[in-house]
C-alpha cells in the first residue's frame, strides 16, 4: 500500500507527500531529515493519511491535493476521490 499524507507545519502551511510507511516518514520530517520544505518549516502535526493500492494512485492524489486551496486539502484527504 501507498499513502498520501498531510502535515501541518509550524508556519501554518500544509505539506503533502506520499510514502509506504506514514509513521516512519513523519518521524523523518520531524527529525529534520525529511523533505527540504519540512527541514525549513518543521512539522507541527500529522493531519492524516489516505491509502492507495499503488504508487501511481498516491502520486496522482498528491498532485491533485497540491492544486487545492488550503481550506479544501483536509476535505480532499478524508472525502476526496481515490
Amino acid at each position: 500500500m501507498w499513502y498520501l499524507y498531510l502535515i501541518e507545519c509550524n508556519n501554518g502551511a500544509l505539506y503533502a507527500g506520499i510514502t509506504t510507511d506514514v509513521a516512519a516518514r513523519y518521524a523523518k520530517h520531524a527529525s529534520g531529515k525529511g523533505a527540504k520544505y519540512t527541514r525549513a518549516n518543521p512539522p507541527r502535526r500529522l493531519i492524516g493519511s489516505k491509502a492507495f493500492a499503488d504508487k501511481s494512485g498516491a502520486a496522482k492524489a498528491e498532485y491533485a491535493i497540491r492544486q487545492l486551496r488550503r481550506e479544501d486539502k483536509a476535505a480532499f484527504l478524508f472525502l476526496g476521490a481515490d
